[in-house]
């Protein structure tokens, strides 16, 4: 009998001692069976799913990866407003991502809402504003969002996007007026936590954070700083402080910048944070291309040429996720997921080498494989065969493949 059979029958014994919904793990996704437990009126009891902030107290969470960026290269997207009308155009097309990432062993999926608000839409150029609301956008996603997770014991994430109503100083009422109609599907659907990311100046996300403080759920929030901070020039410590002090349950940053880079923000966010006897839960969601040129310029990889169409060299690969996020995890992140350039195959690293500390749960797409190579030993070519270790790996440089191709880029764009 295997470990998982015999792990069954000890929860389905005790569940039934104690009268207890009984949770079936298994490889994959977990799920909840409702048919045996009972209330004290005989009726089936209801299943209570572990919010957010009680599964980062209990360990890792994994998140998911890039949607806009992804559905860009799937032909689903305009590049440039990156705007989600994907979700009323092409329901199905986000259907399939969010189940890939569900089946790599995300703890959460996230409406995909990015840059949905009214001001975002209607933006010059921008031709979805012309019939396209903030309120249907927003409705659809999370009915997409409900319609993939069904039964599966995954968090539903509403998120939320910068305003240009920010940029053009409309002032605090106007900007958190965008997101009040950004929020409103959210709570309708009573999604598991809210979300603002990828804001650029600290301010905006108080302003957030404190409409966001109001709804009743768990709140987090991510800025795209770098080390030096917000595109204000308020360091990445005071960020920090700011967002905890605003209310944020958890913290940290996304996209625009890599792993690298980003494990330097947040420990300089980590540190002012601990100063300051503050706790709140660490989050990273970085951008899955390497871009050590841009770790001190304020927009990111923005900056690169080869921003957005030709990014492809500098992917990360499935081993730099491992260790990746085994660094994050040991500064003390406990929310670690991928923004633009994290595929499904990325996320399931990052399930895979936090396993251990998520008491062995993995997603279905580890059962077609071994980590670091290791189904290689069983490759009918000896070349292969030879790469069926974590040592080889570990020490493989991946190359371009292009003749005379720099090792980093020599000039960045100009502003």
């Amino acid at each position: 009998m295997s470990y998982l059979s015999r792990l069954s029958k000890v929860v389905r014994y005790q569940c039934l001692l104690q009268k207890s919904p009984v949770v079936l793990v298994s490889h994959g996704v977990r799920k909840f069976s409702r048919s045996t437990a009972r209330n004290n009126n005989g009726g089936p009891d209801q299943v209570r799913k572990k919010g957010l902030l009680e599964r980062l107290g209990e360990g890792p969470v994994v998140g998911d990866g890039s949607y806009v960026f992804t559905l860009e290269r799937r032909g689903y997207v305009l590049a440039g407003p990156w705007t989600p009308e994907v979700v009323i155009e092409h329901p199905e097309a986000v259907k399939s991502l969010h189940r890939e990432y569900l089946h790599a062993g995300a703890d959460v999926l996230q409406a995909s809402t990015f840059y949905s608000s009214d001001d975002k839409l209607t933006m010059p150029g921008h031709e979805a504003g012309r019939t396209i609301t903030c309120k249907e956008l927003n409705d659809k996603a999370c009915t997409i969002l409900k319609e993939v997770s069904g039964a599966a014991d995954v968090l539903l994430c509403g998120a939320v996007s910068p305003t240009p109503s920010y940029l053009d100083g409309k002032g605090k009422t106007v900007v958190q007026q965008e997101y009040s109609k950004q929020l409103e599907a959210f709570i309708q659907h009573d999604l598991d936590f809210l979300l603002a990311e990828f804001i650029g100046h600290v301010e905006e996300a108080e302003w957030a954070i404190e409409l966001m403080k109001t709804k009743g759920k768990p709140v987090a929030c991510t800025l795209r700083i770098g080390p030096k901070g917000d595109c204000a020039g308020v360091s990445a410590g005071e960020c920090a402080v700011r967002m905890a002090d605003a209310g944020a349950d958890v913290i940290g940053i996304n996209c625009q910048f890599d792993p690298n880079t980003g494990l330097k923000t947040m420990s300089l966010m980590k540190a002012a944070l601990e100063k300051e006897g503050l706790s709140p839960y660490l989050m990273m969601q970085p951008l899955g291309f390497h871009c050590p040129e841009v770790e001190h310029e304020y927009e990111g990889y923005q900056m690169l040429p080869e921003c957005p169409f030709a990014l492809e060299p500098r992917q990360l690969t499935r081993f730099e996720v491992h260790t990746f996020a085994r660094a994050a995890y040991e500064l003390g992140v406990r929310y670690i997921g991928g923004c633009c350039g994290f595929e499904p195959h990325h996320i399931r690293a990052i399930s895979e080498e936090l396993s251990p500390e998520r008491g062995g749960k993995l997603g279905e797409a580890s059962k077609k494989h071994v980590p670091w190579g290791g189904a290689l030993k069983n490759s009918m070519l000896e070349p292969n065969r030879n790469k069926g270790s974590r040592q080889h790996w570990e020490r493989t440089k991946p190359a371009s493949g292009r003749p005379g191709h720099p090792d980093v880029q020599p000039k960045l764009i100009n502003q």
